[in-house]
């Protein structure tokens, strides 16, 4: 039968993806430098704009898995780049207790046309106290928890400054 509907949010709405609080601002393409991430000549950046949470007890770097885009015919996505928006910087820690607004920038060919909006899964993973394997806690069975779907709008003002 037909895959089990996944939940549908609008930007704006907080997703709970079990680590992560996650809430998708805006998409925009770019074709210049965002937020301290450069762009290589021949490419476009797909961006989409994010607020995350930490819900553990630890700071932590994982979260480029997150956010996974719906399949774009004739666009292969690499993993994205993550910078953060306050103080620009890639790949930045998150701490608990301290949500961060960050972007998310996967580079295409410049020559391919992005669709008129950016689908997004949610991939949201359960914390188990003991994993069978080696007994210890973490974070486990990701899973897609919900979709966004957001048109491509204009960047913030702030975002390409300084290109």
């Amino acid at each position: 039968g037909p895959p089990p509907s996944v939940t549908q949010y609008a930007a704006g709405n907080a997703i709970e993806a079990g680590r992560w609080l996650v809430t998708p601002q805006r998409a925009w393409v770019s074709r210049q430098r965002v937020y301290g991430v450069t762009l290589r000549p021949g490419q476009q950046a797909l961006v989409l704009e994010a607020d995350l949470s930490n819900r553990t007890q630890a700071s932590t770097g994982v979260y480029s898995d997150l956010l996974r885009p719906a399949t774009m015919p004739g666009i292969t996505l690499e993993d994205p780049v993550v910078a953060q928006v306050r103080d620009p910087k890639t790949a930045p820690l998150l701490h608990p207790g301290m949500p961060e607004r960050v972007i998310y920038v996967w580079m295409i060919p410049a020559s391919a046309t992005p669709p008129a909006s950016f689908t997004v899964d949610v991939v949201g993973e359960t914390f188990k106290p003991v994993d069978n394997l080696f007994g210890t806690p973490g974070w486990f069975n990701p899973a897609v928890v919900g979709q966004v779907t957001l048109p491509f709008g204009q960047p913030p003002a702030a975002a390409e400054q300084g290109s």
